[in-house]
């Protein structure tokens, strides 16, 4: 009877030898499927619904994205997310990788050094947008600073300054995320062959053009990693600008997420916000697919 029973076991025993850790890992899947898919789905749908306080699911074609891109704040909007990203993205690239080349030196206290590049990176864009907030304001930070020096002349008015808010913001983002940027490049110029940059300077290249003309072209992964992650903290920005201006002075520094958020919670235009949140997602999208298409066919190439 024992006997019998063993190869009617067995198999059991194999298929949850082979398939325990899809069983172990389905729960969490499913919960994304369901909470992160689902919900991009149905946003997605009641974007186009004329749903204000409460969700209605009577389709009305278009009426929502024809009405957003009617508004005069989402154009801002929009034009602050280029202006933000754009300069967002460069600084901390450059600045990063200068940071990386500086401490591949092997300068003393490197270590001292690269935890006080990555600690901002460790806190959150409100203490960052808060703690910018104080240093730029004229009454008290840097222009309060100067006078009480002497230099009475001085203006830094920047935060109050419709035309230049948009600035502090990035100023604010490139102090927090140039330290992530940097550790990326660092860790792939330590994975840089050692007898390349020898043989570079037995042929006479100075320092800098070993760097820029080696060296930083094998980097390029790490250059487009940099630029997507950036470029995805760009679009998704609104807890730094709820904490430094608040999407002012007037709305001179709002961005698209802070527009979805205004319209959702504060106005009651659920519709309006979940086409704008899909415009959102669109502008991801056409910078993750591309890098995506370009990964998948060197993969299949290489």
């Amino acid at each position: 009877m024992t006997e019998k029973s063993l190869p009617a076991k067995r198999p059991l025993a194999d298929w949850l030898r082979w398939n325990v850790a899809k069983l172990v890992v389905a729960p969490t899947f499913a919960l994304i499927i369901f909470f992160v898919y689902g919900f991009i789905a149905w946003t997605g749908y009641v974007s186009f619904t004329k749903s204000k306080m409460l969700p209605t699911y009577s389709f009305d074609g278009i009426y929502q994205y024809v009405r957003l891109w009617k508004m005069s704040t989402w154009h801002v909007a929009m034009e602050n997310l280029l202006v933000f990203g754009g300069l967002f993205i460069l600084i901390a690239i450059v600045l990063g990788c200068l940071l990386a080349v500086a401490l591949d030196q092997r300068v003393r206290a490197e270590g001292l050094l690269r935890t006080v590049y990555l600690y901002p990176m460790a806190i959150s864009f409100i203490i960052t947008g808060t703690a910018w907030k104080w240093i730029l304001n004229p009454g008290l930070g840097l222009e309060k600073m100067f006078h009480s020096w002497g230099w009475e002349s001085f203006s830094f008015d920047w935060l109050i300054n419709s035309d230049m808010a948009i600035y502090t913001l990035v100023i604010a983002a490139v102090w927090q995320s140039s330290g992530f940027v940097m550790a990326l490049f660092l860790a792939a110029l330590r994975g840089v062959d050692s007898e390349i940059i020898k043989a570079a300077y037995l042929d006479g290249a100075s320092l800098s053009r070993i760097y820029l003309v080696i060296i930083l072209p094998t980097l390029r992964p790490v250059f487009l990693s940099s630029f997507f992650i950036l470029a995805h903290m760009a679009v998704k920005s609104f807890d730094l600008v709820v904490a430094l201006t608040g999407g002012g002075p007037g709305n001179s520094s709002i961005m698209p997420a802070n527009f979805m958020y205004e319209m959702t919670f504060r106005r009651n235009q659920i519709g309006l916000g979940a086409a704008s949140a899909m415009m959102m997602l669109a502008t991801v999208m056409a910078i993750v697919i591309p890098y995506l298409y370009s990964e998948l066919r060197e993969r299949k190439h290489g």
